[in-house]
Parts: structure tokens; C-alpha cells; sequence
């Protein structure tokens, strides 16, 4: 439409216009899911908990034995670029590695040169609607593959049970191994009890181990606020006092509802809100 601006995109080593970079049909991301992935947030046009995000970009291309094209610090220099360019003062940077492009085979040439994209969504996280009303939540089996500590591009399980959510009226999904609960499709999970005590699994393979659920909880220690990082099941979680989820794109939201029953009181509980208040100071202070 005439007027309306032309996001730029990085593309293996170039800034173009989105309608000018394209990528090869024998790209691995494309044939095999082979590929990593990460979301940074962006507030008032800085980025997020962002040497959290490069260490594990770092950490996922490292457990699939690829290699980064260019340094963690020059990516940093990508993203910011990115956001000047698009003039972005609120939303994510979405950065996806793949192990590059050739003929389909299982097996990859060991010099294949990488394949690297990053472009931003201007999305309201601070004051979205969210934050206020409260997230409603259906669970769903996990049906994702063990190895859930690597932030793998492969998110077919997750497409479906987001969709599956949102035909119930649901803004996340919640997955189930068995009666315990492990993650939200795109989420960390938390409940707290009625004493106050904030509760999620401990980072191992079973779980994506969350850049701002680093900070949320480094922060409610500071606020010396109880933490047990242990599995905790459905049945747990239904009678929480409060519930809530924590993502880049998020920051902190409280989950107000499971599979149709209200939690707690139905609506966003104290410690939520504190923590939120204090996610965004946090924010604010150490964004770069």
C-alpha cells in the first residue's frame, strides 16, 4: 500500500527490503527443520535480557554441532541495526539459523555455509491486553521430541496445540507429560502457592531453558521471595493461588483459567504484579 513503510530484513550478510530476500528451496531450515531459533524483546527500542539470548543462540547451534557465521556480538550489532532501521521502539527481533542450502540429503557437508535471517514485529508487550485480563490456558499432551533444551525451529507440536487452544478460546497451551505439566507451547510455566511459594521445573532437557525466566527469577530472589524448582502436576496447578507464564514476547503474564476452571481468585494475583513491575524496571534499566 502506498505510504506504508518497507521493513528491512538481514539476510546473510545484507540489509534489504523483505520482498527482496529470498531463500533457497534446498535450505535445511525448509527441508529437514534443521535450525535454530531465537526472539528477543525490544523495549523502547532496546533490547531485552539480550547477552541471556546470545548465550543460548550460542549454546542450541553448539548441541546441533553447527557453527554461527559471524560473532554474538556482531548479531547484537544486526539486531540493533534492524531496529533503527524500522524505526521499532516496542516488539521482538526474530533471528533464525539454519545449517544452510544444498541438494536434500540427510547427511550435510561439513563446510555448508550457514544460512542466517533476522527481522523484527513491532508488538505492544508492556501494556498489552494480556498483562491485565489475564491469559486462559488448555492443555494438551506433549507430543514435542526429548531434546526441548534446544530452541529448534522444529515447532510443528506447538502449532497445533496453540491452535488447538484458540479454538477453546485460549491464548496458550500448557503440555502434559502425563499428570505432570512441563512447559506452555511457547511459555515457562509457574504456579504459586497459597503461601506464597513460587514454583517451576528446574532447566534440564525436558524444558526450554527461558531467557526472561532467568531474569524473573533472579529478580524474586532478590525480592526474597520463596523459589522450589521442581515438576509439579495439573492437579497442583488447579489449585494454585495464582498461575503464571513467562516469554520474551510476554515479559510476565498471569494465566487466569486451566481447561475451562478459574484459578485462585480468576483474575491477576499480587505476587504477579509485583513481579511484572519488577521485570520491567529490570527492563528498562539494563536494556541495551
Amino acid at each position: 500500500m502506498s505510504g506504508e513503510r518497507t521493513r528491512i530484513v538481514y539476510l546473510n550478510g545484507a540489509f534489504l527490503p523483505e520482498n527482496e530476500a529470498h531463500i533457497s528451496i534446498f535450505d535445511r531450515g525448509f527441508l529437514f527443520g534443521d535450525g535454530i531459533y531465537e526472539v528477543t524483546a525490544v523495549l523502547d527500542g532496546k533490547l531485552v535480557d539480550s547477552d541471556l539470548h546470545m548465550a543460548r543462540l550460542e549454546r542450541s547451534v553448539r548441541e546441533i554441532g553447527g557453527r554461527l557465521p559471524v560473532s554474538t556480538d556482531a548479531i547484537v550489532a544486526i539486531e540493533k541495526r534492524l531496529i533503527a532501521e524500522n524505526a521499532l521502539t516496542e516488539g521482538v527481533v526474530y533471528l533464525q539459523y539454519t545449517r544452510g542450502a544444498e541438494d536434500r540429503d540427510f547427511l550435510y557437508s561439513e563446510d555448508l555455509p550457514p544460512t542466517l535471517l533476522l527481522f523484527t514485529q513491532q508488538k505492544t508487550i508492556e501494556h498489552a491486553a494480556s498483562a491485565e485480563k489475564g491469559i486462559r490456558v488448555k492443555t494438551v499432551p506433549d507430543q514435542r521430541w526429548a531434546r526441548r533444551d534446544i530452541k529448534s525451529i522444529c515447532l510443528l507440536p506447538q502449532v497445533i496445540a496453540k491452535r488447538a487452544a484458540k479454538d477453546e478460546g485460549c491464548g496458550e497451551a500448557w503440555m502434559l507429560d502425563g499428570d505432570y505439566v512441563t512447559e506452555g507451547a511457547s511459555s515457562t510455566a509457574y504456579l504459586i502457592t497459597r503461601d506464597g511459594k513460587i514454583i517451576t521445573r528446574a532447566n534440564s532437557e525436558v524444558t526450554l531453558p527461558g531467557c526472561t525466566r532467568l531474569a524473573v527469577l533472579a529478580l524474586a530472589q532478590e525480592a526474597e521471595l520463596t523459589i522450589e524448582e521442581r515438576p509439579f502436576t495439573l492437579a497442583e496447578a488447579m489449585d494454585a493461588e495464582e498461575i503464571c507464564l513467562t516469554s520474551a514476547s510476554n515479559f510476565i503474564a498471569p494465566i487466569v483459567a486451566i481447561d475451562g476452571k478459574a484459578i485462585g481468585a480468576g483474575t491477576p494475583g499480587p505476587i504477579y504484579r509485583r513481579l511484572r513491575a519488577l521485570y520491567i524496571e529490570h527492563a528498562r534499566k539494563t536494556a541495551i
